[in-house]
C-alpha cells in the first residue's frame, strides 16, 4: 500500500504543533493508520526560543544558552516510521500537481507529492539578531557575536520599530547598558547609551489602548530609552546597516520627518517577511501571507487538504495565543477531510476557529517590568514578568517541543 504524505512545512511552533497533534490525535483514527506519514520540512535541524532573543543576544550570562536550541528529530521519535524529516526549504509549490519542491541543505532537489499539505514556514525578521531567517545556530551565533564586541564602544543605538519585538529588545539594551532609574524617577538622566525607539505609529505596541501603551514608555525613560513617534525611517547608511556583514555598523538613519540620526548600531525590528516566496501569487493575499479561510484553516484556492497556519498565514494576526486555538481546529479539519478522501462520512461538522484578536499581548521592558493585557483585561506588571519577563518562556517550550502540550486532545 503506497504511504499517503501529510506534509508538514515548517520547524517552528505552528509546523512542531501541528506535527505532534496530528500524529496523536488524527493518524490514529484513520483506517490504516499506518499508511499514512507525517513529513516535516525544515530548513533547521534545531527548534528556537524565538521570544528570547530580545534577551539572549546581549549575552550568555541571562539564559543557559543549550535551552534555547533543541533538536528538532529526537522530538519526534517516539512516533517512528510514521514520521519523517526533511532538512531542507520548500522552494516550488505545484497545487494543481499536488508536490512540493524541496531543496535540500546539500543542495540536493527533491520533489514531493502529498496527499495533504500543511503550510507552517513563519516569517522572518529583517535582523538576523532576532530569528533564524533560514540560517542556522552557528549563524546567528556570529551574529550575535559580532553585535555584543561592538556593544562596550557604542554610545548611540537606534532601533526602528515600535511593536513588542522593537520595545523588548529596546528594554533589555537599556537595562544590561544603563540600568535603572531609582524607583522615584520618571526617567532615567545621563544614561551611559543614548537608545532612540523609532515608531511609525502615534503609540508604541498597537495592540494595546493608549494608556498601556503611555506606560510602557514610562518604564522605558526609567532605562535611558526615548521614544520618537509618527516618524518613519526613510533609508540608512550604509544601506545593509543591521543586516548580515554590517549587523554591528555605525549607521546614518534618515527619518521621515527630515531628520537624521547618528548611531553606533542599529536594529531593523519593525515587522516581518512570511517566508512563501515559493507560493505561487494566486494563492497569496496582499500582504504576501498565505490566503487562508479564517474559519477552517484551509486554503480554499489550493485545491483538496491543503492548509495553512501561523505567520505564513493571514487567518489572524500573528500571536501565539492565537496560535495554540487554531492547531485544534485545523488538526480537526484536517482529520475528517483525511477521513472523507478513505471514503468515510465523518460525524458532525467542520471546526470553526473564532480567533481572539483583541487586547492580548505580553510585553517585558527590562528584566524586572512589563506591560501585558489579556482578553481586554489589564494585567500587572508582575505578572508580565512572571508569565513572560523571567526567562521569555524557555523554561516552558519543552513540552510544546515534545508534544505533551498536546497529549490530550483539545
Amino acid at each position: 500500500m503506497a504511504t499517503k504524505s501529510i506534509l508538514v512545512l515548517g520547524g517552528s511552533y505552528a509546523g512542531i504543533a501541528t506535527a505532534h497533534y496530528t500524529l496523536k490525535h488524527i493518524l490514529p483514527k484513520l483506517p490504516s493508520p499506518d499508511s499514512y506519514q507525517v513529513m516535516l520540512v525544515s530548513p533547521s535541524r534545531e527548534i528556537i526560543v524565538r521570544p528570547a532573543f530580545p534577551r539572549a543576544l546581549l549575552s550568555d550570562e541571562y539564559f543557559d544558552q543549550s535551552k534555547l536550541w533543541t533538536n528538532l528529530e529526537a522530538q519526534f521519535k517516539q512516533y517512528g516510521a510514521r514520521f519523517k524529516f526533511v532538512h531542507g526549504a520548500a522552494t516550488a509549490l505545484d497545487h494543481e500537481a499536488r508536490a512540493v519542491t524541496v531543496t535540500k541543505t546539500d543542495g540536493e532537489q527533491v520533489k514531493i507529492e502529498y496527499h495533504a499539505l500543511v503550510i507552517a514556514t513563519g516569517s522572518s525578521t529583517p535582523s538576523p539578531l532576532l530569528s533564524l531567517n533560514g540560517g542556522g545556530r552557528d549563524e546567528v551565533k556570529a551574529h550575535w557575536s559580532a553585535f555584543r564586541a561592538a556593544l562596550p564602544n557604542a554610545k548611540s543605538i537606534a532601533i526602528a520599530g515600535g511593536g513588542p519585538v522593537g520595545i523588548e529588545t529596546a528594554g533589555e539594551l537599556g537595562e544590561h547598558l544603563n540600568g535603572r532609574a531609582w524607583w522615584f524617577s520618571s526617567k532615567l538622566t545621563n544614561p551611559k547609551v543614548k537608545i532612540t525607539v523609532i515608531s511609525k505609529d502615534a503609540d508604541i505596541l498597537p495592540v494595546f489602548r493608549p494608556a498601556l501603551a503611555q506606560k510602557a514608555e514610562g518604564y522605558l525613560a526609567k532605562l535611558g530609552v526615548e521614544v520618537v513617534k509618527n516618524v518613519k525611517v526613510e533609508s540608512v547608511s550604509p544601506a545593509g546597516a543591521g543586516k548580515g556583514s554590517e549587523v554591528a555598523a555605525k549607521t546614518e538613519v534618515k527619518l521621515s520627518d527630515g531628520k537624521t540620526l547618528e548611531a553606533d548600531l542599529y536594529i531593523p525590528a519593525f515587522g516581518t517577511t512570511p517566508n512563501t516566496g515559493f507560493v505561487a501569487e494566486a494563492l497569496r493575499a496582499t500582504d504576501g501571507r498565505v490566503d487562508t479561510n479564517p474559519k477552517t484553516l484551509r486554503v480554499d484556492k489550493a485545491g483538496e487538504r491543503v492548509y495553512a497556519v501561523g505567520d505564513a498565514s493571514n487567518y489572524a494576526r500573528p500571536a501565539v495565543p492565537i496560535l495554540l486555538d487554531a492547531i485544534p481546529v485545523l488538526a480537526t479539519n484536517l482529520g475528517r477531510d483525511l477521513l472523507i478522501a478513505a471514503g468515510q462520512t465523518p460525524p458532525g461538522d467542520d471546526r470553526l476557529l473564532a480567533a481572539d484578536e483583541g487586547e492580548t499581548q505580553f510585553v517585558p521592558i527590562g528584566r524586572g517590568q512589563g506591560v501585558g493585557a489579556f482578553k481586554g483585561f489589564w494585567i500587572p506588571s508582575f505578572l508580565v514578568w512572571l508569565a513572560k519577563g523571567r526567562d521569555y518562556f524557555v523554561g516552558m517550550t519543552g513540552s510544546m517541543w515534545n508534544g505533551q502540550n498536546w497529549a490530550k486532545e483539545k
